[in-house]
């Protein structure tokens, strides 16, 4: 029988309140395709003797098995190693508080984040920089002492910590102040040089429209990258390929923090204090990961989810529990933590299941299963595909019923939106495979930002915030820009790292196919093309996270750390479809091996 597009109303608007009682207006992409797109016949193959035609992956199968995982050693967690770590705080408090100068007092804010110990001294950590970027004689300090090096430092630290109001440090002042520091620039000098590094860390902090701050960037990129590195020492060399690399403010905080603890320790003039903290600290909130995981992987293990009808599909809960850990590692977000897994393994066999494996008719009536929320209308339906709604509604009732019983909310509205947005989003891409369509960048953009599945990520972890109220849940749009330049960002980091990949096996093409059939441009332009996007939606995301501040807590952090964690998986390829690469040593380095004291 002829497809046709379903009339399935879109509900990706600017300010749309869950509680509304009116539909969601439809989003413009499906008036695009009805214009540019004529839909093909597609004949079904399923007769009562034969089945359907499916493709495969062949995905490999996971590389973690659950007894392993069970074996886990679970340490650091007698009575002395959480007063070992109490003493460690007062002494750091004690530190924070000395009246340092100005230098000392940055670099010790600084070298506490990077530590991953920021999260233990939020409060001071602020205070501090609010009191030092707010004083005019700080500023006035650092412009008299031609202090490159701690004027971009405090213009970082200031960025991330979103202290703006306080602040009276401006950009005008760094950008004037760059311009005659370049002109008697010395590269033998080691702290003209750290002032560089500082300026360009900085300079990925820009928003959009700062384009001074991001030329400033460049020109520092370049000071660094072509000085003779023979004039320096070791820890500075180091530190400026790890930068080149890859900025501080686009790194997986987690694992930076693993790499910064093994790069602090060789330093010449590193804190005792502050290293030995810092170890037992990671690998305290270690344990946490793997108790959480062992308790994943029970539950995953029970559910059998990937095994008979479903074998196509992909098996990451371990690379999943990665993910959560990427933006969510602080101990007391374990909530987030464990439903995140549990949501983005679902995801995966959804993906799997809308991009190789389900007939288009039986998509149809699978995603209208999940728009409905009813299991009996989907009673049609394959049994994979049954199986397959089952866990997810009972997942979802689960996930919702527990956070029901302790803040006495009711999330379970947000959670079935999100899905039903998500699948409608896939069932677009299924369309557009099985006809044969290859959409615009624009067309496809519109699209894809939702199937990255970031707003799952984004909506679960507003919903499941401890400071999470009523009124908060009633005005939670679907979706504002903030959340759509976050997911964008994810969206063209994966095409990035995988895309040749998913067309090799006959996925729908990818933003960079799309780039290159539009404007009949080489490979290696349309990648030099998502390359310029990303840099641009940071600027985006950068300037509305700056104005963002009404948001709860942990929602906001989320926002910047999803494109980060997603840059970690497709930095070298497709570190989730193919993770025993990289993303192995990631998972044993931050989650399995602790570091030895």
């Amino acid at each position: 029988m002829a497809v046709q597009l379903p009339p399935f109303l879109f509900p990706f608007s600017k300010k749309q309140p869950l509680l509304s009682s009116s539909s969601s207006p439809s989003l413009p992409i499906l008036q695009r395709i009805m214009i540019n797109f004529h839909p093909i016949s597609c004949i079904s193959t399923a007769t009562a003797t034969s089945s359907p035609a499916r493709r495969t992956a062949n995905y490999k199968p996971t590389i973690w098995d659950d007894s392993y995982i069970q074996s886990l050693p679970i340490e650091f967690m007698e009575e002395k190693y959480i007063d070992q770590r109490e003493n460690f705080m007062e002494e750091v408090r004690y530190l924070i508080n000395q009246q340092h100068n100005l230098t000392e007092q940055l670099e010790l804010v600084d070298t506490l984040c990077q530590l991953g110990l920021g999260y233990h001294f939020d409060a001071e950590i602020k205070n501090l920089l609010s009191s030092i970027s707010s004083s005019m004689k700080n500023i006035n300090n650092l412009i008299e002492n031609n202090n490159l090096q701690d004027f971009a430092l405090l213009f970082r630290l200031v960025r991330e910590h979103g202290i703006h109001n306080a602040s009276i440090l401006r950009l005008d002042d760094l950008i004037s102040y760059f311009k005659k520091e370049e002109e008697s620039f010395n590269l033998n000098n080691q702290l003209d040089v750290k002032g560089m590094l500082n300026l360009y860390e900085a300079s990925f902090l820009a928003m959009e429209g700062e384009d001074e701050l991001d030329e400033a960037g460049k020109i520092a990129m370049k000071h660094l990258k072509y000085h003779d590195r023979s004039l320096l020492s070791l820890q500075l060399v180091e530190q400026i390929e790890h930068a080149l690399e890859l900025p501080l403010h686009w790194r997986m905080s987690r694992l930076h923090t693993r790499w910064f603890i093994d790069a602090y320790g060789r330093q010449k003039n590193f804190n005792p204090t502050l290293l030995q903290f810092a170890k037992l600290d990671f690998n305290m909130v270690q344990n946490i990961y793997k108790i959480e995981l062992q308790e994943l992987s029970s539950w995953w293990r029970n559910l059998n989810v990937v095994r008979g009808e479903l074998n196509f599909a992909r098996d990451r809960l371990v690379e999943n529990y990665l993910w959560t850990v990427g933006y969510t590692f602080q101990p007391e977000l374990w909530r987030s933590r464990k439903a995140l897994t549990k949501i983005n393994s679902l995801v995966t066999t959804m993906d799997d299941i809308y991009d190789i494996y389900g007939t288009l008719e039986e998509l149809k009536l699978f995603t209208n299963s999940i728009e409905e929320w009813n299991i009996d209308a989907a009673q049609q339906l394959p049994d994979y595909m049954k199986k397959c709604l089952t866990v997810l509604f009972n997942t979802m009732n689960d996930i919702a019923s527990s956070f029901s019983k302790d803040k006495e909310l009711d999330i379970l509205p947000c959670l079935k939106r999100m899905w039903a947005d998500l699948c409608k989003a896939y069932f677009i891409e299924a369309m557009w495979y099985h006809n044969g369509y290859t959409p615009t960048l624009d067309e496809y953009l519109d699209n894809a930002w939702v199937t990255i599945s970031g707003i799952c990520t984004l909506i679960t972890t507003y919903c499941l915030s401890d400071d999470l109220t009523f009124e908060a849940i009633k005005s939670l749009e679907f979706y504002p820009p903030i959340v759509q330049y976050s997911s964008m960002l994810a969206r063209l980091y994966n095409d990035l790292g995988t895309c040749t990949a998913e067309i090799q096996r006959g996925d729908v093409p990818k933003s960079i196919q799309c780039y290159v059939k539009e404007k009949n441009v080489s490979e290696s332009a349309a990648r030099d093309y998502i390359r310029c996007l990303i840099r641009n939606y940071w600027k985006k995301l950068n300037k509305e996270h700056a104005l963002s501040s009404n948001y709860v807590k942990s929602f906001r952090k989320v926002l910047v750390d999803i494109p980060r964690a997603a840059q970690c998986f497709y930095q070298y390829g497709d570190g989730y479809g193919e993770p025993d690469g990289e993303t192995r040593e990631q998972i044993i380095c931050i989650i399995i091996e602790p570091i030895s004291l």
